[in-house]
């Protein structure tokens, strides 16, 4: 029966990542998410059932329409197996012992996980952070707060508050010292989610590390494309990834089987 509860997120992630990748491409452009089917972006076919299997239906179609025989782009396949692996990730921590508790933990790292998986691939695409997506993640978090660990909710909820006007607070000293924005709302939500998520001691840590991981990412891209260095004053880099990354393993490492019970 354990082993059933744990396979459970591993048979569900693909299906999340497959609505991940909806989330990715319909939520920047307003198009109904629940809404409308599926259709080949070559010549507007309506796929059918078999031909919305995450993971499957990219391999038996062969990469192809099967209508119009013109390539299937690789960015849903890439979405679903970036969902299966934040479930094994959970799993790998979570895994250990498969109590109610430990069991809440689990879904939870892996919604948070996907959530955030969808969040930073919007925010790499688009530049963007969507309210539909930041702002569920606040009472989330003081939800799971509540069902796991009820005496942090008013830390965490303080967290919450602390996030959101903290970088505010950054983003107008920013405006105010450079004439243009350089942080976000969307980043500002998103860290008022985190708050939510982990609580106020971990906020700076989050922070710091957030901003290391998006310097790497920016030093990598400048070497990939040198070109990009001669733009560096005004490249717009996106922050809302390296947040989620960071928070996501923050929570992870928080309620692993090393954090004190």
């Amino acid at each position: 029966m354990m082993d059933e509860m744990l396979l459970l997120p591993l048979l569900v992630a693909p299906f999340m990542g497959s609505f991940a990748g909806v989330l990715i491409m319909r939520l920047p452009q307003r198009r109904p998410v629940l809404h409308g089917r599926s259709a080949c972006d070559s010549c507007n076919v309506t796929l059918g059932p078999h031909e919305l299997l995450p993971l499957l239906s990219y391999g038996m179609q062969r990469g192809r329409c099967r209508t119009c025989q013109a390539p299937i782009g690789f960015f849903h396949t890439a979405v679903e197996l970036g969902a299966l692996m934040v479930a094994v990730a959970v799993i790998g921590l979570r895994g250990h012992t498969p109590l109610p508790p430990d069991m809440t933990r689990l879904w939870a790292g892996c919604i948070l996980g996907w959530t955030l998986l969808a969040l930073g691939w919007i925010d790499l695409r688009t530049l963007r952070l969507p309210d539909a997506l930041t702002l569920p993640l606040v009472p989330g978090g003081l939800l799971v707060c509540e069902l796991v660990e009820p005496a942090a909710l008013v830390d965490h909820a303080l967290a919450a508050v602390m996030g959101y006007a903290g970088f505010r607070l950054v983003a107008w000293a920013y405006r105010s010292l450079r004439g243009y924005d350089g942080l976000g709302q969307g980043d500002a939500k998103l860290l008022a989610a985190a708050g939510a998520w982990i609580g106020s001691a971990q906020l700076p840590v989050l922070v710091a590390g957030a901003a290391i991981v998006t310097l790497l990412a920016a030093g990598v891209t400048y070497l990939i494309a040198p070109s990009a260095a001669g733009a560096a004053r005004t490249l717009r880099i996106p922050f809302g990834p390296g947040l989620g990354v960071v928070l996501w393993v923050l929570y992870l490492l928080d309620s692993g089987p090393w954090a004190p019970s």
